[in-house]
């Protein structure tokens, strides 16, 4: 059975992400491994600062690992780190770097082993964006290539930013059957390892089957 999952819409790594302790508990991890690859050119360093800090604060240890390019993505150490780790999260930055970065690689198969075998998994914008297959091109709402940790589940994060605009085109491209999350910053679409999802933080998720709305505890995917 696979671990919990937990897509954030933003603003990770403070107060109002209360979801967080929920997914430390669940991990039983005694440390949490912090991905900066999205933001690779947005001053990297500083964010796992943020994120070592904010599990400090909840009584956790995390730390980065350097995995910021392709080189490192195909580093077997890098890949082995991963795998052994108990919860990974995968910060905010640019998804298209992230997708570049981990597609086809070591690094993503260590990602997705480390979850199969019961390890939480959390991602937070771009870290969010890359998870499910298809991905929403936040440029315009249209879709594009995911990495699909889960299939046929899309998330727009920083959804209480979204323009009504861009919402209703990704909403019309919702192929059915296809689960389209909105998540707003700091809160997060968890799902449990049965296949449930809940949802956690200071905003709301919306949820789209096929266009369609539906409330997240109809949800088993």
């Amino acid at each position: 059975m696979s671990g919990w999952l937990a897509m954030v819409g933003g603003a990770e790594f403070t107060p109002p992400c209360t979801f967080d302790r929920t997914l430390l508990d669940h991990s039983a991890a005694d440390e949490v491994l912090i991905l900066p690859t999205a933001a690779a050119y947005e001053h990297p360093g500083r964010l796992v600062d943020r994120g070592v800090e904010w599990f400090a604060s909840l009584g956790a240890t995390a730390r980065g690992l350097e995995l910021l390019t392709r080189p490192h993505a195909l580093d077997p150490a890098i890949a082995d780190t991963i795998r052994a780790a108990k919860f990974v999260y995968l910060a905010g930055g640019s998804p298209m770097h992230l997708r570049s970065v981990l597609a086809h690689s070591p690094a993503w198969e260590a990602i997705v082993e480390a979850w199969d075998g019961g390890a939480v998994v959390a991602g937070s914008v771009a870290g969010a964006q890359v998870l499910g297959d298809p991905m929403v091109d936040s440029r315009g709402g249209a879709f594009t290539l995911g990495l699909g940790l889960v299939k046929n589940v899309a998330v727009i994060p920083q959804h209480d930013q979204w323009s009504i605009e861009a919402l209703h085109r990704t909403r019309v491209l919702s192929q059915p059957g296809m689960v389209l999350f909105g998540v707003d910053e700091a809160t997060a679409a968890i799902r449990h390892p049965d296949g449930h999802w809940t949802a956690e933080g200071a905003g709301q998720v919306t949820v789209h089957v096929g266009g369609e709305p539906v409330t997240i505890d109809r949800l088993h995917v």
